[in-house]
């Protein structure tokens, strides 16, 4: 079986549905038990893959001088903490349940504050989100919903900050990659002194091309090599960790007391703040926040999620974090590698082969979620149209982008190159790390607010606890920008400039096409003029606006005088499930003119979309047929009808023709310098993107493109 791969399409349906669970995957039925078991398991290379490799990196990116007990107890009680808040608390207790319908992530947390509180400044794609109802039935709207609705800069603002969000998490997919790779990488030069920093970079970098290039075969070879690799290395390094605590330092557990924190900031102020800035790399078991810990709940369900992050990572990270504290307690100097120089000699091999498997596995991990991210973001019409292969016939979110693919690997590679020390990669990581803590704390206040209508007194609570606390290692990670801090915020500058502007774009070129839509009156009356001319001949006509006719056409009547004598507008749909059943594919209804038909051509992540031009007429004349009256019982269809038929197959075989437009913004001097800049950044952007119709293997002979201009 040929695996697809073709673009994203026009007129993609909300990831979201009141009808049935998005991405065409079912929604699993919670086992029993001992499902849960197995599907926690599963999670630990699928949900967790990314996530747990921080050992490797954490002390080594700490700017530590001269540390001593009482600081290594101090550090340890900060890690413990927030863990025990971030990771158990705020994450496997709260942020689990603010999954849009198994997607995560601030694009999904912003998408179903869009559907509650109807504050969607996106065109239909969005706004077509059916409104969340909530337990017996819809509730009435929040002063703070309502604040939102009336304001558009706060809904700009709101915009801005799922953006920033899913910004920092493509600057995470090359983040990961280069630290945990590298992290990994550096335990070749305990066991070889002479082995030089330098080609650790050089090994480091020639993994990671190795590992981009792969990306083109997709993860279903290998996936099941995943959780065995990571429960491994969850199990590895916590009995290292035991073994670590029993020879160095047993009493180190009297630090899981919050006055050893107290202390610390008492004995070091503005040194301890500035120590945040690495601590804060310990959550990275939480990188990116709500994509990680609850975005495949379509794939497993809470409890399983839950079980393996309490029962494994969670307990897994305590031990570990508490065994190399024991081994740099007694050696205080061994910080810049405190990850191999706590490994005991006999067993060092072995824990570094797990070391980097683990890191490819989450560098894997995090390199899928950035074409997920990528994905849904063109989906959504938030981003250029890059082209998406479909790795897998049976798993929609098992994707690749060529264009993304070799982007990620090139900044990926520079960064480790240019970037070689840990600590300065360690500082980018830490501004990701925060920033989409803190944005993820702020959108599930709103969620608290608007849509599970949490009492006053626990909100406060939360959003004080959590923005408090993650605001202090935001502006820890801040005093970090000119040392590696500014890698993530130039990434995700850049890319907010692309997802504005290109929004701004789709969503000004959405509106002229609402405002200059064409109803079938308005096209009776043009085709009323005695000068318009049916000509012989079938015309599929491409439109992707489905509520009326795209402008294009009164362009292309008025200019060439003249109309198919049949014509199918055609919109072309993208739905997130594998197949879609040939009788469900085409969907044809009559527009209330001789002649004239409307067409929607559904397409799921799996189908092929290459046709013969011939399949697809003789496809779409079928689907006319069977929507045309017929007579009862006998099924026949009536006089009208097979007149009707009789002309469409004449027009078939007067010749075909494809039509489709092509537009672009008419930047005039009336347009202010805001308009000029961003229609002309996405005017560039457009002109460079992919199509958003598919090539559908039609000949070129029986392609035509309409260009027209859209007063800005």
């Amino acid at each position: 079986m040929t695996t697809p791969n073709h673009d994203i399409l026009i007129d993609p349906p909300p990831l979201a549905s009141s009808a049935a669970p998005t991405n065409g995957r079912n929604l699993p039925q919670h086992p029993k038990n001992g499902g849960d078991v197995a599907m926690a398991y599963r999670t630990l290379g699928v949900v967790f893959g990314g996530l747990v490799t921080s050992p490797l990196y954490v002390y080594p990116s700490m700017p530590l001088k001269s540390p001593t007990e009482d600081d290594y107890l101090g550090i340890y009680s900060i890690m413990f903490w927030t863990l025990s808040l971030v990771g158990v608390l705020k994450y496997s207790f709260i942020a689990i349940n603010a999954d849009d319908q198994g997607e995560g992530g601030t694009f999904a947390l912003y998408s179903l504050l869009c559907r509650n509180m109807n504050i969607s400044i996106l065109h239909s794609k969005s706004s077509s989100l059916p409104a969340l109802i909530l337990p017996g039935g819809p509730a009435k709207q929040t002063r703070l919903g309502k604040f939102f609705e009336r304001s558009i800069t706060a809904r700009r603002i709101l915009l801005f900050v799922a953006m920033l969000g899913t910004c920092m998490l493509i600057g995470d997919g090359i983040l990961t990659p280069a630290i945990s790779v590298l992290s990994a990488m550096d335990g070749l030069r305990a066991p070889f002194p002479k082995f030089r920093k330098a080609w650790v970079e050089v090994l480091s970098a020639v993994v990671l091309i190795f590992l981009f290039l792969m990306q083109k075969f997709g993860t279903s070879r290998v996936s099941f090599l995943f959780s065995p690799i990571m429960g491994a290395w969850t199990l590895s390094t916590p009995l290292v960790g035991i073994y670590s605590i029993a020879k160095h330092y047993p009493g180190i557990f009297k630090a899981l007391s919050p006055h050893y924190i107290i202390q610390f900031f008492q004995r070091n102020r503005k040194e301890g703040w500035l120590l945040l800035g690495g601590t804060v790399l310990c959550i990275t078991v939480l990188d990116a926040g709500s994509e990680a810990m609850f975005a495949d709940l379509g794939h497993f369900n809470k409890r399983s999620i839950q079980i393996a992050f309490l029962g494994t990572i969670y307990p897994s990270l305590v031990l570990t974090y508490a065994g190399q504290t024991a081994y740099l307690i007694r050696n205080p100097n061994d910080h810049n590698d405190g990850f191999y120089k706590f490994i005991p000699g006999p067993v060092y091999w072995p824990i570094f082969i797990i070391a980097t498997l683990a890191a490819i596995v989450a560098s894997q991990s995090l390199i899928s979620a950035t074409f997920s991210v990528i994905k849904q973001s063109v989906v959504l019409d938030y981003f250029p149209r890059v082209k998406i292969v479909h790795t897998s016939p049976s798993k929609e979110g098992e994707v690749y982008s060529p264009e993304v693919n070799h982007v990620l690997m090139v900044l990926c590679v520079a960064v480790i190159l240019i970037f070689g020390d840990g600590k300065d990669i360690g500082n980018a990581f830490g501004v990701v790390v925060s920033l989409v803590m803190l944005i993820t704390t702020i959108l599930l206040t709103l969620v608290m607010i608007t849509i599970w209508r949490t009492p006053v007194v626990l909100v406060a609570l939360y959003f004080v606890v959590f923005f408090v606390m993650e605001g202090v290692y935001v502006s820890a990670v801040f005093t970090k920008f000119s040392e590696g801090g500014w890698i993530p915020f130039a990434i995700s500058f850049i890319l907010a400039f692309i997802m504005f502007g290109w929004f701004y774009g789709r969503q000004r070129k959405f509106d002229y096409e609402i405002t200059h839509r064409i109803n079938i009156d308005r096209l009776g009356m043009l085709l009323s003029d005695p000068g318009v001319q049916r000509v012989p001949g079938l015309c599929f006509f491409y439109t992707n606006i489905q509520d009326g006719l795209t402008p294009i056409l009164g362009h292309y009547i008025k200019n060439m005088r003249s109309l198919h004598e049949v014509t199918v507008f055609i919109t072309l749909r993208y739905l997130l499930e594998p197949k879609v059943d040939l009788d469900k594919r085409i969907i044809v209804r009559k527009l209330g003119l001789d002649g004239v038909y409307g067409c929607t051509v559904q397409y799921g992540y799996a189908d092929s979309l290459e046709h013969n031009g011939d399949d697809l007429s003789c496809q779409i004349i079928d689907a006319i047929v069977a929507c045309l009256p017929s007579k009862e019982p006998e099924s026949r269809l009536t006089t009208d009808a097979e007149h009707e038929v009789r002309e469409v197959r004449r027009a078939k075989a007067a010749g075909v023709v494809h039509v489709r437009g092509k537009t672009r913004f008419y930047i005039g001097e009336g347009c202010g310098r805001f308009d000029r800049v961003m229609l002309g950044f996405y005017e560039v952007m457009h002109s460079n993107c992919r199509s958003a119709l598919p090539a559908l293997g039609l000949p070129l002979r029986h392609r035509i493109e309409v260009g027209m201009l859209y007063e800005a």
